[in-house]
Formats: C-alpha cells, sequence, structure tokens
C-alpha cells in the first residue's frame, strides 16, 4: 500500500499548469499554486497577486522554470512567458532584414509610462500604465510582445483602417508580433500590464 503525506496529498491536488498562449515564437502558461504542466526550459514568471515573495507585476527570469520550488514566487497566480528560439537559417538562404519598429515605450504617447524591470539576451520586461485616456500613436512593433493584463480595462485599437475595443481582465495574455502595427487609447479604468519583448 502506498503512503502519500498531507503535503503530496495536496500538489495532487492542485490544478496543473495551463497554456494561455502558444505560437512558434512563444508558449505561456497560467499557473495557481504549482508549476505542474510547465514546459522545461526558461522564462519569465511574473506574480498576478501580491504576497510574501513579491508584489502583482514583479517578474523574474528563471532558468528552468518547473525545476523552481513554487514557494519562491508565492502562493498567487502567476504567468510564465517561456521564449522560444527561432531555427538558425541555412547557411545558403539570405539573412532576413529586420523589421523596422519600435520597442514599448518608443513611440509617441500621452498619459503612459514605462518601466524597464529587467533585461537579457532573450527579453526585455518591461512594467507599463496606461491613465485613463492615454494614447499610444500609430507604431509598428519591432519584436513579438507579450502584454499580460494586470488590472485589466478597456483598449481601443485601430488597425488596419478598422477599430476594436478590447475588454481586458486580469491575467489575460495577448500577442502582439513583431512588424504589426496599430494604434491605442484606453477607454475605461487605468490600465496595469507587464510587456515581454522578446529578442530575435
Amino acid at each position: 500500500m502506498r503512503r502519500f503525506s498531507f503535503a503530496a496529498a495536496v500538489l495532487l491536488a492542485m490544478p496543473a499548469a495551463t497554456v494561455v498562449l502558444d505560437n512558434p515564437h512563444v508558449r505561456v502558461f497560467h499557473a495557481s499554486g504549482s508549476l505542474a504542466g510547465v514546459a522545461s526550459g526558461p522564462g519569465v514568471v511574473i506574480s498576478l497577486d501580491d504576497g510574501p515573495r513579491g508584489k502583482t507585476g514583479s517578474a523574474v527570469w528563471v532558468d528552468d522554470v518547473p525545476r523552481q520550488r513554487t514557494a519562491t514566487f508565492g502562493s498567487g497566480s502567476l504567468i510564465i512567458v517561456q521564449p522560444r528560439r527561432a531555427a538558425a537559417p541555412a547557411a545558403a538562404l539570405p539573412a532576413v532584414p529586420p523589421v523596422p519598429g519600435s520597442a514599448p515605450g518608443e513611440s509617441p504617447f500621452t498619459g503612459m509610462s514605462f518601466n524597464r524591470l529587467f533585461e537579457n539576451d532573450r527579453v526585455t520586461v518591461i512594467r507599463a500604465r496606461m491613465e485613463v485616456g492615454a494614447r499610444e500613436a500609430f507604431h509598428t512593433h519591432g519584436s513579438d510582445t507579450i502584454v499580460v493584463h494586470l488590472s485589466g480595462g478597456s483598449i481601443e485599437d485601430t488597425a488596419a483602417g478598422k477599430t476594436t475595443v478590447n475588454r481586458w481582465k486580469r491575467g489575460d495574455v495577448e500577442f502582439e508580433a513583431r512588424g504589426s502595427s496599430h494604434s491605442a487609447r484606453n477607454v475605461g479604468q487605468a490600465v496595469d500590464v507587464v510587456l515581454v519583448a522578446l529578442k530575435p
């Protein structure tokens, strides 16, 4: 007969992390209490809750996320962003020119703030805020960027001549592809996000 400790039973009862975004550039997980199900490898771990190990929106780079103890991050909800390296181009193929565009915070804006949390050879991680009525001028993304919503809110986006209002909730994740263009305006409450800009 197998015996499990109470701690083991609690771990088994915790829900596994779920994939919320998966494409050739990045895989993003939502975890709450357990890192079970998170793929092996490096990534950015972002806290969605205040706790003893950090505040909402704190972000750290971890070399192998599932090997890290969850106690390191606290007991709240987490978003884990794991960038995927693009395959090296074949020697016979010409180099792909960089896409012209701006980094987060480089396009003209009003009512917005950007605070760089950290940067390494894989990502630049920024905490950003859009105040009520804030605007970001039409711009083109110079990198694939993952937006992790800390507060939720309503953002009016205009792209390709079409305007839509996106209503985000706390913990929602969006992907803004390198080379995509749009303008944005906050049409609701102040919006807090963490931006993870991927490096090629």
